[in-house]
């Protein structure tokens, strides 16, 4: 039992739901380690959302609200993080969910899509008929009328080969990563540097915010959003925080 007194309660919180979903055969091995990393960049920026990222997060969700085919791309550590989240987020954006693993076997695949279903979501798509472009692993594996067509791709912890895939296939790729370096970050048409179990909850609220906006103004959100500049920003950020020189 970890007392809400201790300094890290929500940190370790998170850990214990990620080691739940590995018991539960939702999450991998390997995804403690990638948490793991991305904590220490969690510690880099305040362990807090940073006004870039925000700005980031209303261009995300602006750009999906003007997709035409959104999909939102679920892996085990979302599945076990944010499992409610990422339901309401494709609700709003009128989106289906595709589960899509780096090791991938069906039983993980369906615990995933059980654990969506039981949260909430009304369309779970398992794709592996379509193969992404440039990718040799299990990622490669799409659903057809999932992330293969789509037009916008949201992508939270993802792996920067399939975003590079997925950009070169001209599709708008939207990713949370809280390492402003990555290749998924560089890679992304828009990065929200900011820990998943803070972004989605502030996706959901601005969807619902931001559906009563008109087109035009959606549209002027996402073309005054530069994610170079972002990055740079947040880069800025970092060495100018003052809990890094305590």
């Amino acid at each position: 039992m970890i007392p809400k007194s201790h300094p890290r309660y929500i940190g370790l919180k998170t850990r214990e739901k990620l080691i739940e979903g590995l018991e539960q055969g939702i999450t991998a091995k390997a995804g403690l380690i990638a948490h793991g990393r991305g904590e220490a960049f969690d510690y880099l920026i305040g362990e807090r959302t940073l006004p870039v990222a925000m700005k980031a997060t209303k261009a995300a969700v602006a750009m999906l609200l003007l997709a035409e085919k959104p999909v939102l791309s679920v892996n085990g550590n979302v599945a076990a993080l944010v499992p409610g989240e990422i339901v309401q987020l494709g609700k709003l954006a009128g989106a289906p969910l595709e589960v899509n693993v780096f090791y991938r076997t069906e039983e993980r695949i369906k615990k995933i899509r059980d654990e969506l279903l039981r949260h909430g979501a009304g369309n779970v798509l398992t794709g592996k008929k379509a193969m992404l472009k440039g990718i040799t692993h299990a990622r490669a594996k799409v659903h057809p009328d999932g992330i293969y067509r789509a037009d916008v791709v949201f992508v939270p912890l993802e792996d920067g080969d399939r975003t590079e895939a997925l950009v070169k296939m001209r599709k708008k790729v939207i990713a949370v990563d809280l390492n402003p370096l990555s290749r998924t970050s560089r890679a992304a048409t828009i990065t929200v540097v900011d820990n998943v179990t803070r972004a989605m909850p502030n996706m959901v609220a601005l969807a619902v915010k931001m559906k009563k906006m008109d087109r035009r103004s959606l549209e002027k959100i996402v073309d005054g959003f530069d994610n170079r500049k972002n990055l740079q920003e947040v880069l800025r950020r970092i060495k100018k925080s003052e809990h890094l020189r305590e």
